[in-house]
This record gives C-alpha cells, structure tokens and sequence, in this order.
C-alpha cells in the first residue's frame, strides 16, 4: 500500500466532512437570499445557531453512511463513475435517514427546500471534491508519484490484455518494469536485479505448476514484494485475498496481513497521540534514569545503534545505555563468546548469561525495561510502532531463515504478543511464531489488548532460564 494512497484516503474523510457541513451552510444561505425570498416568502423562524449546530452532528452521521457505501476503501476502485454513484447514493441514503428521523421523533422541519437543497448540494460538493481529489491523483500518477511499480509473468492473451491495459492507461497507477514469460531461474535473477524497486508481481499464466508459482510467492516474501495471480491459478484455500479487476482479468492479491488500508492509519494516528502522552508522563523517570547512569559509568546516557525495521530498512535504534561504553560489539568477538554461555545459541540471536558488559544502573533499567523508553521517539519519528515485532541487529538478521524474515514485513514495535508471552524467556522459534501470528491476525483491538498486558509482563518475575 503506498504512502500517497493512505494520505489521499486519510485527506477524503474531512474533506468530505467539510463539504457535507458547507452543503448545509450553503443551503441555509440559499433560502435566505432575497430574490429566493421573493418566489417563495419566508413563513418560519430557523435560527442559524441552532441549526448550524444540528448541521455538524447529521454530518458525522452521513461519514458513518459513506464508510458503509465504500467511499473510504483505499486501493479500491478508481472508476470515477463508480465513484460518483456511491456518493449519489450516500447522500441520499443519508437524507433519507434525517426525512425519517424527523418523521418519527414528530419534528416538522421549517423548510423543505432547505432539505432538498441540501440533499442537492452534498452530492454537487462532494462529488467535485472527489473529482478534484483523483484528478490530482491522476496526475501525480503521470509523473510517477505513488505508482505502482510492478513485473507481469505471463505471455498468453490475458497477461499481453493486461499489460495493454497498464501501459495505455497510466492514470491507473501501474508502472511496468519488467515483462517476463516463464518461471524459471533466469526470470528470478532478473527480478533479483530490481528487487529494490518492484512494488508488486502480478502473474497471470494459467499453465504455470503450482511449485514455480509457490517459488515465486517465496521470493516475494523474502524481499517484501506483494505478490498477485489470476484468479484460481492456486487451487488452494488462502487467507487474506483481496480481488479486483484489471483490465478485465480477475487478479487476486495474497495479503500478508490485514494491517493495511484504514488500519495502517489509525495505528498511526494511535502510536502518535499515545507515545506523545507517555513521553510527557515518564519525563521524569527519563529524567532520573539519565542521571543514574551518568553517575554510575562513564559514558552517553543514550546508546545509539542500528537495527534493522520494516521491510529490512535500517534504522537508528536508540535506548538508555546498560553497559559499559564501548563493549556492545564484545558479543560478535568469539573469544567472549566462548567465555560466557549464550542462551540462544543455535538461533540468530545472542543473549549472554550474567553478562559482564552491564552496569549497576543498567541491570536495574532493564529489569523494569526502562531503557527502552527513548524508544517513544523512534515511534514518533515513524520507525518503530508501540506494538509489534522486536526490531533485531543487522548481524542477527543475517541469519534469519526465509520464513523468519517474514516478521520484517511491518514496522517492529516496543513490545509486542512474545513480549507479553514471555519475554526474553521465549526461545527465537517461538517468539517467531508468535510474531507471525500477530502479523497475520493483526487487529487494533489485538493492539489494545498487548498494550493493556504490557506493564504487567514487566512486573511479572521472569522465570529463570
């Protein structure tokens, strides 16, 4: 899901909000205007205060009834017809539920021009606003502002149908990169080389075996690519499929997690205002963890270094320093490993047993996971999320086998369902397990629920390993 597609749907819903409360504004206008007046002579007394208050609420209303309607599917249809014919239909799906509120609670509306005007006016607004908003779309699209960067695997009449289609229309969306006929090794060292830039492979070969096809979902896996396929090329019961027509060909999409769409930007939007309040709440807990260190090593109160996030970007992990400056890159030296045990030996992870490296202060922070409060920044910033994945070193994530880098496809977060499960008591297999089940099942009443059982896997002794 591109970044321009959620703030496109993100900007429609007030956009929307603000052309229902105007269309209401407008309409009230309208009827108060004198040669108005003159046609038909005003017989009531509606006072603007009262009903520009009643005018904000039926607006938050009709939100609800255009959500229904499907205006706010993003990466749904860009038809501006099909559009159109929603809005036409929430708008009078929404007036009609006002003419029967006010026809049941036994209110009789001053003005029924008002109401037809308004009803007029929401779609004409509305309407507009959405044209102008895809238009602008469009053209971004035109000059490769959140296209769809793809390869299409297919030489048959629907694969040469589609690519037509995407390379006659790029309003769209789609950008082709790459044209391949077969499955084979060849093909996947071509896709090898632009693995960086592909956003999608959608194949569209109907004779392809189900072992190349499942070679090729791997691939697509391993580097974070979403993989999309002509409907029943599978012949399997799958998970998170998501259909749409292309071209006339159905094309079907593997999800690799419901985590996309709306979700992506309600957990946003939920990860900014919530780690905005728990920084301004444990400032002065940061505050006296920093000078606790500072008094009992030598050294940066922050430690700094690079782990590795969302689709296998690196980034600057940052937490409250543990141990000894300097001794981080101890664990990777061979002769300190075999000195002291490490407890997670035969997996990609290292956790030495009574590390040497830490301090005082730094057994205690960990203890209570207070180092990892700084944390709350690399949220802000956009890097990290509150709940997810524990976001891992570059060295350990080298060692991943494919189906454990699988964890890399969201945003890692400060805890997390094998936070809460065990902790590090967990070995690496079954934190994996765990992760991938919340990437496949994500949900934000799932998210509330882990932030919810946080605090008290903190308090929780951890059972001795």
């Amino acid at each position: 899901m591109k970044k321009s597609e959620l703030v496109i749907s993100a900007t429609t819903l007030p956009l929307d909000y603000l052309m229902l409360v105007l269309a209401g504004i407008t309409a009230y206008w309208i009827r108060y205007l004198p040669f108005v007046q003159e046609i038909r002579p005003i017989i009531f007394n509606l006072a603007f205060k009262s009903y520009f208050i009643w005018v904000i609420f039926i607006a938050l209303g009709w939100l609800v009834i255009f959500a229904i309607a499907g205006l706010y599917v993003i990466g749904g249809s860009k038809k501006l017809m099909a559009e159109a014919a929603k809005v036409f239909l929430a708008c009078s799906t929404g007036m009609l539920a006002v003419i029967t509120g006010l026809f049941f609670t036994r209110e009789l509306f001053s003005s029924r021009f008002i109401l037809l005007a308004c009803w007029f006016l929401s779609i004409l607004f509305v309407g507009c606003e959405r044209l102008i908003v895809r238009l602008v779309q469009r053209r971004l699209y035109k000059k490769g502002v959140g296209v769809h960067k793809v390869a299409v695997i297919g030489d048959d009449t629907a694969g040469k149908s589609l690519i037509d289609e995407l390379n006659l229309k790029p309003t769209l969306g789609y950008q082709i990169l790459k044209t391949l006929n077969k499955i084979n090794i060849d093909t996947l060292n071509q896709l090898e080389e632009i693995k960086s830039e592909l956003d999608e492979i959608i194949h569209v070969d109907t004779t392809t075996s189900r072992d190349d096809i499942l070679k090729l979902v791997d691939f697509c896996n391993d580097h974070h690519i979403n993989f999309k396929y002509m409907a029943d090329l599978l012949g399997s019961r799958m998970i998170n499929l998501e259909i749409e027509a292309i071209a006339g060909v159905p094309i079907v999409e593997i999800k690799k997690t419901p985590l996309e769409g709306w979700g992506r930007i309600i957990k946003r939007t939920f990860d900014i205002v919530v780690s905005l309040l728990l920084l301004i709440l444990f400032s002065p807990i940061m505050l006296f963890t920093a000078i606790a260190i500072k008094l009992d090593s030598k050294g940066p109160v922050l430690f700094k270094y690079q782990r590795v996030g969302q689709r296998g970007r690196v980034f600057n992990f940052i937490k409250f320093r543990s141990m000894k400056a300097g001794t981080h890159q101890l664990r990777y030296d061979k002769k300190f490993q075999q000195r002291y045990q490490n407890l997670r030996a035969g997996s990609p992870m290292i956790k030495i047993k009574d590390d040497p490296r830490i301090t005082k202060v730094g057994k205690f922070i960990r203890r209570w996971s207070l180092d990892e409060l700084p944390q709350f920044f690399s949220v802000l910033k956009g890097e990290m999320s509150l709940v997810g994945p524990r976001p891992h070193e570059i060295e350990e994530v080298e060692n991943y086998q494919k189906h454990q880098r699988r964890v890399l496809s969201i945003k890692p977060g400060i805890t997390g369902l094998a936070q809460i499960s065990g902790r590090s008591d967990l070995n690496f297999d079954e934190e994996i397990r765990l992760d991938t089940f919340y990437i496949e099942n994500w949900s934000f009443r799932l998210d509330l629920s882990i932030l919810l059982r946080t605090p008290w896997a903190i308090i929780k002794k951890r059972q001795t390993v």
